[in-house]
């Protein structure tokens, strides 16, 4: 077999494989025999770029290749449905069918209504094409090269039912079909707590973070969320059946995830019976459900009742209610976070609610606990619903103790015992000149929060753990070794007390007893090792409130060097494209507190990188000197940030927004249609990539 017959059978494999693994939760290999077939056929793909596809197995990891989404027509309107809420709507959806099909008996398909976000695929020749989203239902975003991350959806079809089988029914050459995309609940509470120990703001709900996720421009976020989906709706020309049950139990031949929770039935009452069922067992599933969808099953039914002016008469969704439980507020303690920020927490006396017990919930900030006017014994109002996160939405007032004291917010930090500080009207409130004297990171504007923090950043113990927690993280120095039970136990044996301890300790001091010579080795040379990473995560590193990976290595990339990025001013940095005056002022703060000074200066002493490499910083001439570019579309030989750099290598200015001023246009494929319009509007010049990489060779 050759190296082609090879990439060829690889493909196959791990399509099945994919398969098996995230459609039928049957996995027949390990994760590493998965791993060692993907890096053969990465490899493979490598030497042999072509054979390049883009539903390649490979392709599912994601890149950086980003882009504004194009806009597509949807061949097949998508028309939201009908909701309900009681029972009574159901019967009379029932019987307004039976009668526009004038006593025709008919068969309802009962289904899940999953809480994610709706996506039409498209396949031609059993091969995916094209993913785009609802939309406004007549037109929505192309979404393709992030859905072809998502495992669960299918890129090849002919290898699980060859079109010539006589056991799965026929493929058609060209279909659509539409489900949802969703995070599970496991993602969800995964990203939610990477979140949290960000400090970051966290999604409310699977649906939210499904949406923010899959309009990511960077389909390697994608690939790491680990979305799901689940299809319900076939439809073309060459249909395999004339039910609409019958078809979705065909596309779960052709290897598509459809949901085991669906049931033909033909009363009223059995309608209802599922319903019932499922509004109980759902809280057993693994995503986020809402409802349940009732379709008429015959498509020529379908046809026959037809649409009203927003959705299908054939069809209604029966949402269930949040669920709500009422519980006794006991107590209200507060958490601090790795910026300082106070967290009040609810708790209450046990409750069960959505399938888990509750005893904790966030009360947001001190106006959360205001708006409800709290008080220690009250009888509070839980709900989840679609909600992972328990969240108080009510009070029943009848059932306050007389003798109830109302929750006032702290004065003091709960760890370190330093006055709280807190903006308010843009204004900054703190309880005396103690505070006051240590609050140069809070002066922010007065939109950013209604929080209180603890201005004692340096020697606060959770904000210490939380910036060293977030320093040795895989994004940022990636020090192995280092979780959050062994930073605690350093800092208690007082081996560190900020990041640029970490450089001083040596496997002595952390072995301790002398049973841990090899893990403590293991540490110190990663740490070691650190000092190897590049500039633009340093930055990142530093824990610089508001400034994430993506804001980091703008920074890093447009101001060269820490020298350079301490002295910048407001307006240098707000010249940085993605960085606002919020972010600049926070890393204005940042680096004017003498002690963050300070511990920068370590850091350079003990050899981190503080400049970009001479590779990147070569300067390859002044070709594009004194002219500003702005970068829209998708690119084939280097990724937007490369062509960034490349600008400022020849001498050019990297600007986010088209103006009167943009020099030219550098254009890759699907261009965002108002920067073309735009564009063309002040009659800025259009360039195509290969015309800016002969430019800059000419």
């Amino acid at each position: 077999m050759d190296e082609k017959q090879r990439i060829e059978q690889l493909r196959r494999e791990l399509h099945e494989h994919n398969y098996k693994y995230y459609v039928l939760n049957q996995p027949e290999i390990s994760d590493y025999d998965f791993d060692q077939l993907m890096h053969e056929l990465q490899d493979l793909e490598a030497r042999h770029p072509e054979m390049a596809d883009p539903n390649s197995p490979t392709q599912r990891v994601g890149s950086d290749l980003q882009s504004e989404f194009r806009q597509v027509v949807h061949k097949y309107p998508m028309l939201s449905l009908a909701n309900t809420y009681n029972e009574q709507d159901v019967r009379d959806w029932y019987e307004s069918v039976r009668k526009g099909l004038a006593g025709e008996p008919f068969e309802v398909c009962c289904e899940m209504k999953y809480d994610g976000l709706s996506i039409s695929l498209t396949y031609v020749d059993g091969r995916l094409t094209q993913a785009v989203t609802r939309g406004d239902g007549v037109q929505g975003d192309d979404v393709t090269q992030n859905v072809r991350t998502i495992r669960a959806i299918p890129l090849v079809l002919s290898h699980l039912a060859p079109r010539t089988s006589h056991l799965v029914p026929r493929i058609p050459r060209e279909f659509e079909i539409r489900g949802e995309i969703l995070m599970p609940w496991a993602s969800f509470e995964r990203l939610n707590r990477e979140r949290e120990a960000a400090e970051e703001p966290l999604f409310a709900n699977p649906r939210n973070a499904a949406s923010g996720t899959l309009k990511s421009l960077d389909s390697r976020v994608v690939a790491n969320r680990q979305l799901d989906a689940y299809l319900y709706y076939l439809l073309g020309e060459e249909l395999p059946a004339e039910g609409h049950y019958e078809n979705l139990e065909a596309a779960r031949q052709w290897g598509f995830k459809i949901s085991e929770g669906m049931k033909k039935v033909r009363t009223v009452e059995e309608i209802i019976d599922f319903i019932n069922y499922w509004d109980t067992e759902r809280k057993n599933l693994p995503v986020a459900t809402d409802g349940i969808v009732l379709k008429v099953n015959s498509l020529r039914q379908q046809r026959a009742l037809g649409f009203t002016a927003k959705s299908p008469r054939w069809a209604i969704a029966y949402k269930f209610k949040a669920e709500r439980a009422c519980t006794e507020l006991l107590e209200v303690t507060y958490q601090v976070g790795r910026t300082g920020a106070v967290t009040p927490v609810a708790n209450m006396a046990p409750v069960q609610l959505a399938g888990t017990t509750v005893r904790r919930a966030t009360l947001n900030n001190e106006d959360f606990i205001r708006s409800f006017d709290l008080h220690i014994g009250d009888h509070v109002y839980v709900e989840k619903g679609g909600e992972i996160i328990p969240k108080i939405v009510g009070v029943d007032i009848d059932q306050r103790p007389i003798i109830a004291q109302p929750v006032q917010f702290i004065k003091r930090c709960p760890e370190c015992g330093t006055p709280l500080v807190k903006i308010d009207n843009g204004k900054l409130k703190m309880e005396n000149s103690v505070a006051a004297a240590n609050s140069s990171l809070f002066t922010l504007h007065s939109s950013l929060t209604s929080a209180w923090y603890c201005p004692n950043d340096a020697g606060c113990p959770p904000q210490i753990k939380g910036r060293i927690e977030h320093f040795v993280a895989r994004k940022a120095m990636n020090i192995i070794g280092l979780g959050p039970e062994i930073i605690e136990d350093y800092y208690r044996r007082k081996l560190i007390r900020n990041i640029a301890d970490l450089y001083t300790i040596d496997v002595q001091q952390i072995n301790g007893d002398g049973s841990r010579n090899k893990s403590a080795q293991n540490i110190v040379n990663s740490i070691q090792k650190s000092k190897e990473v590049p500039f633009e995560r340093v930055v990142f590193a530093l824990g610089i409130r508001f400034v994430g990976e993506t804001s980091a290595r703008l920074l890093a990339r447009h101001f060269k060097s820490m020298d350079a990025l301490m002295a910048a001013g407001l307006d240098e940095l707000q010249e940085v494209e993605g960085i606002g005056e919020v972010m600049a002022k926070s890393i204005i703060s940042y680096f004017h507190n003498p002690q963050n000074r300070e511990i920068v200066e370590r850091l350079r002493g003990y050899g981190l990188q503080f400049e970009l490499s001479q590779e990147q910083m070569a300067a390859k001439g002044d070709k594009l000197a004194g002219q500003s570019v702005v970068i829209s579309g998708v690119f084939q030989h280097h990724s937007r940030d490369e062509y960034k750099l490349i600008i400022e290598q020849n001498g050019g200015k990297n600007v986010g927004s088209i103006s009167a001023k943009t020099s030219f246009v550098l254009a890759g494929e699907n261009m965002g249609p108002s920067k073309l319009e735009k564009a063309k509007k002040l009659g800025i010049r259009i360039v195509s990539e290969d015309e800016f990489l002969e430019m800059l060779n000419s």
